[in-house]
This record gives structure tokens, sequence and C-alpha cells, in this order.
């Protein structure tokens, strides 16, 4: 804001506009910062009016300047409850901070109190004018006091300014500022939501292959109950969030078989994103699954094994869908009058009708968010948006902040695997997490450019790294040993404060369908997978409970704003470190990015970003190995024994 005094650069800021909020979470420590600058030499101040989402009285809190050559201020708040925050930047000028620096300047060349009569008359005048403003008595009578010292004549300067220089004196501008050309700035919002939007642990199960094997040696389809069972495993391996593809009816008519297949065989099961037949649609369950109060018990056993869950919500129908029948005008006709299939070429999926939102939006929009709020009721927080960028942008928004005006702790995820403008797009627009790219990126500088790029967009956009999809069996992956699913759990589960695996990845699962595909063979989108469990190739399964108990025990690694990578000479080593304003807890990690050879390096670590002194000395949380901090660190991972270090010190 351009007024007597700038204020620029407000952040977080999604938009100028203000259409859309920042976001931040319950006891997130949220720096705020702008670039506050008047004309001249004058000395400015500034501070950050806070205010909460049940309205009251606003919280003024300081600003610090940072960085003096850039005019760049910054105070950090923390929010204690949910909700839509609102905060703003005051600035002024400060003519007592002008006025120390100016005549001790002139003090520090020498001149007298004589020559700098003006000086010496003006600064007691300061005083006095804050001596009326402050309500201590003691504080009063200090304040006057300097003012008479300056103006004794039997004092030399630098007597005289003993009293400006005393620790009262100071700490009552402090506390109590003198603000002359106030300018206030625009008010901006911070959408604060649970902990959870931040960081969790989420574990993708298709409650359908749950089922086992019959006497035949087939597998029968799991239901609400046999995928129950499955909680506990998944709670011991330090999951929080337990994620379920569509449970909704899967349409008949068009339906795929097995590896997509056009035509389905008998007992094929179909895709479980071609919701609804003539069982229902997005508000019934599959009818093999359960009922829905089989689905109210899931829930329930989730909660009690310390899971919450996530329910896939896929806007897209089968061409028996009650909806295609009922509300034709939500659909696209071709010309020959039949309704449009989804398409994206070459690929053409027959089995699913896309909604159109252009014909009758408000009657559209209206049954999805009673959709949305029926599964809200019976427990469901958390929502798994599927495609959400083939639906239209302004759509989003009006969704998610009218479910949020009556359910703030409901959370959406986007899976957006598209364009990045529209990615951060919708984040914008207000997905609690997104989906990214990191399925794809593997080198070392383009993890660090991508990280850097996701950091800087902290304010808005949260990450969620999944290693894999039902839809993604990423080419580093396809065909690999278990230390390459190691690697990518350990960047998963430490980059990032929410990260995620698709089941079958503890068990290395790494066959594609074709060569140089990134689907599955066998994939479990068309066909019933159940899988024993109780092996654990590679270990994969320790390792990831390693890895989730460390993220339980240091909130470190629930952070995404204070990631610093350090220096490490090898291009298959990357090393970064996160750190925890609330607690100071920090962790300095160290990953191979090499699956198959030992790496050796020099770790250069910043001591100061660590905030530890060299000599100190640092466990390693996975494996219990030890190193001393200082300018140069060897480290050396072989993927035979881990591939990954986390390290922790014990504060002075």
């Amino acid at each position: 804001m351009m007024g007597r005094l700038a204020i620029e650069d407000v952040h977080p800021v999604v938009d100028e506009t203000g259409r859309f909020p920042a976001k931040a979470v319950v006891g997130e420590h949220v720096p705020l910062r702008a670039t506050v600058w008047r004309e001249g030499h004058e000395a400015v101040a500034a501070a950050v009016v806070w205010r909460g989402p049940s309205g009251g009285p606003a919280s003024t809190v300081p600003m610090t300047l940072v960085n003096a050559g850039l005019d760049r201020w910054e105070a950090v708040v923390v929010p204690d409850r949910e909700g839509v925050w609102t905060f703003r930047v005051d600035a002024w000028a400060d003519p007592w901070a002008t006025w120390r620096a100016a005549v001790e300047a002139k003090a520090g060349a020498g001149l007298s109190a004589g020559a700098l009569a003006n000086d010496v008359e003006s600064g007691a005048r300061l005083l006095e004018r804050q001596a009326r403003q402050v309500r201590v008595r003691v504080t009063r009578e200090r304040l006057r006091a300097a003012a008479a010292r300056l103006r004794d004549p039997s004092l030399g300067l630098q007597e005289r300014l003993e009293g400006v220089r005393s620790p009262e004196v100071a700490r009552s501008f402090e506390t109590d500022p003198l603000r002359e050309l106030r300018t206030r700035g625009r008010v901006h919002r911070l959408r604060v939501d649970r902990p959870r939007a931040l960081a969790g642990a989420w574990y993708e199960l298709f409650p359908r292959s749950t089922g086992g094997f019959g006497e035949d040696g087939k597998p029968r389809h799991g239901t609400f109950v046999t995928a129950a069972r499955e909680l506990p495993r998944i709670a011991a391996m330090g999951f929080d969030v337990v994620y379920l593809p569509p449970i909704h009816p899967i349409g008949e008519v068009n339906r795929k078989g097995r590896d997509n297949a056009l035509r389905a065989g008998p007992g094929d099961v179909g895709s479980p994103w071609a919701v609804g037949s003539r069982h229902g649609g997005h508000d019934a369950v599959h009818p093999e699954l359960g009922t829905l109060a089989d689905f109210d018990a899931f829930v329930a056993a989730a909660r009690e094994a310390g899971l919450e869950i996530a329910l896939d919500l896929a806007l897209q129908c089968a061409p028996d869908h009650p909806w295609v029948r009922e509300h034709p005008e939500w659909f696209t006709h071709r010309p020959d009058g039949s309704i449009a299939h989804a398409e994206n070429p070459p690929k053409s999926y027959e089995d699913i009708h896309p909604i159109n939102f252009d014909n009758d939006p408000q009657g559209l929009y209206a049954e999805i968010l009673r959709i949305v709020r029926f599964w809200a009721a019976r427990g469901v927080r958390i929502f798994r948006v599927d495609n959400p960028h083939t639906k239209p942008p302004n759509f989003w928004p009006w969704l998610i902040e009218t479910v949020k005006g009556t359910d703030p702790d409901v959370l959406f995820l986007a899976e957006a695997f598209t364009r990045p403008p529209v990615l951060h797009g919708l984040a914008k627009a207000g997905f609690t997490q997104s989906y990214t790219y990191f399925t794809w990126r593997t080198g070392k500088q383009e993890l660090v450019d991508y990280m850097t790029e996701l950091v800087a967009s902290a304010h808005y956009l949260r990450p969620n790294f999944f290693t894999n999809t039902p839809d993604i069996l990423p080419g580093h992956l396809a065909n690999a040993a278990p230390p390459a699913f190691a690697i990518r759990a350990a960047l998963a589960a430490t980059l990032s404060p929410s990260w995620g695996v698709y089941s079958g990845f503890e068990l290395g699962e790494n066959e594609p369908v074709r060569p140089g595909s990134e689907e599955y063979a066998h994939s479990e989108k068309y066909e019933l997978r159940p899988r024993d469990y109780t092996a654990d190739p590679g270990g994969l399964v320790a390792w990831i409970t390693a890895l989730n108990g460390v993220r339980a025990t240091h909130p470190a690694l629930g952070q995404l704003r204070t990631l610093t990578f350090h220096e490490v000479d090898d291009d298959a080593l990357l090393a970064y470190s996160k750190t925890d304003p609330a607690s100071g807890d920090t962790v300095l990690c160290v990953v191979s990015l090499d699956p198959a050879a030992t790496r050796r390096g020099t770790l250069r670590p910043d001591l100061g970003a660590l905030g530890a002194a060299a000599g100190t000395k640092a466990e390693d949380l996975l494996s219990g190995a030890g190193i001393v901090l200082g300018p140069e660190v060897p480290v050396e991972l072989d993927p035979r024994h881990a591939v990954a270090q986390v390290f922790s010190w014990s504060r002075p």
C-alpha cells in the first residue's frame, strides 16, 4: 500500500485482490513480512494488527527490521484456533529512533552539547511527549528526569545522554512508541486449519481387496468388515490417514475388464471411479462392501486405532448412475443425442460420463454439496478429490468455503497431476493439500529446485508426497529393488510434512503392464488384489515404520517453511534440515539417491541454520550411529544397510 509511508510486498498474500486467503494451521509459527519505507533517512517502524476468527479485540505484534538494505520487516504470529483470521501491517514514522540515531552519530563525531543545542532540546521534548502518554508513574518520572538531564548545562554531552540510554527509557519507547504519520495497511486473510491439514502420513487402501482367497483359490470380494481388520496393521506402521478410493456402486454398463480391457469378463469388478449403478450413486455404498452401517462401524474402528478416513470425491458417473436418468442436463450430449464419455486422447473411458457444470449449475452445486455433507455427517473429515482440474475453477472455492462455513475441520486434497498454473491455481482456490510432481523428481538438483519452489509457495500450497498411486508406477520404481522404494519413502517422509503410499508399496510391487508404462500390471483399479502383508521384502515395512516413528517424535519433520539444504559434494547425496519453531526441534537428513551403490561424500553443514556449535554430537535416529557436527562431516550410505540418516542432537 502506498500511503504516507509505503507498505509493500506483504506476505503471506495469495493475490492482491484478496479473493483467496493464505493458509496456516493451529499452532504454526507464521512469519508475516512487509517492505516498509519512507522518504529520506528518518526512521520508521511497523506492527502487525492481528485478529481472530471470532472477532473481539485485535492484537498488535511489533515487527522487527530483518534486512535494513531492503527495508524488510517481519513478525511471527501463532494462531490458536481454526477459522479465518485477518491481519494488516501498520507503519509509522518513529521520531525517537530518528533522533537517537542522529544524536548518537553526532556525539560519536565529537560534537559538543553546545553545538547540538537544538538536537538536545528536540530530544528533551520527545521525552516529555512520551511521559505524557505512559500510564506508569515511575516510568513517567524517569522520562522527565532524562529530559531534565538533557537540558542540564552543567553536564557534558555524554553525561546528558546517560539518561537517554537507560534500559527503562529504551523499554518505554519499545513498548509504547511515539507514532507520527500513521499509515494503515490493507487487511488480508489467513485460513487456519487443524494440524492434519499440514502434516500426516497417508495409506491408500482398496477395501474390496481385503477379502483374501476363497476355497477355489480365487480372490474374494472384501467388505468393510474385512477392511477393518487391516487397520491395526496400518496404524502399527505409523500412518495417520487411511484413504479409500470410491466405495460407491460401480457401473455395470460399459464396465471395464482387467487391465482396462474394453469388455468385462465374468466376475470382473470394474473401476471404482466408474461411480453409480442401479444400486445407487454417490451417497450409496457398493452392496458387496456392506451397508452404510458397516461403513459407520469401519470409521469408528479407524478412530479407535488412531486413524481417520479420507474418502475419494470422484465427480463423474457411470452410464447407469441414477443422475444420468434423473438429470440428463448434468451431462454433455453429442450430436446423435448420446451422452459423451470421458476421453484423454488417445485414452478413452467408455465407463465414465463427465459432468457438465454449465447447464444447471445451481442444481448440480446443491447436489454435490449435499453429498459432501452426507459423508461428513458420517465421520469423513477428509476428501481426496479426483481430477479437480477437470471441473470449473470457480466451483471449488464455492464448495470448499461453503463446507468450511459449517465444518471448518473438513479438509480437501487435490489430486491434480496437471499443468503448474492449474495445480497452483487449485491450491489458491482453497484446496487444503495438493498432489505434486515429486512422484517424478529424482535427481539432486531437480529435487532442490522443486522443494525451493514449494517452500516459496508454502503459504497457499501444502504438498502431499505420494510415492505411487494406483494410476502411477513411476519409472524409477518399475522392476526396481527394495532400496529404490526405501529411497522414495525416505525422501517423501522427510521432505514433505504430508506423505503417502498406495498399498503394495511396502511389498515392493514393481511390475508394469508393459515396458515403459507407468500402469501397474494386474492393476487394482480393475481387479481384486489380495496381498500377503506378513511379508517384508527388503525390510520395507520396518523402514516405513521407522520413518513414521521419527516423524511422530520430531515435529521438525512436520514443517515445510523451515527447510534448508546443505552442501554435500556428491551428486547422489542430498542433505537438508528442518526446524520446528515452537519446540526448537531440529533434524538433519542425509539421503542417498543411488539404490545400487555405496555413496561417500563430505557434508558441509550450515551450523547457524542448525543452531548447533562445532563439536556437537548428533545421533542417527534410524540406526543409532553418531557423527560430530563441524565445518566438514564425512558421510557414507550403503543401500544394503540404509539409504538415509536423520540426525538429532541435544540442545545446550
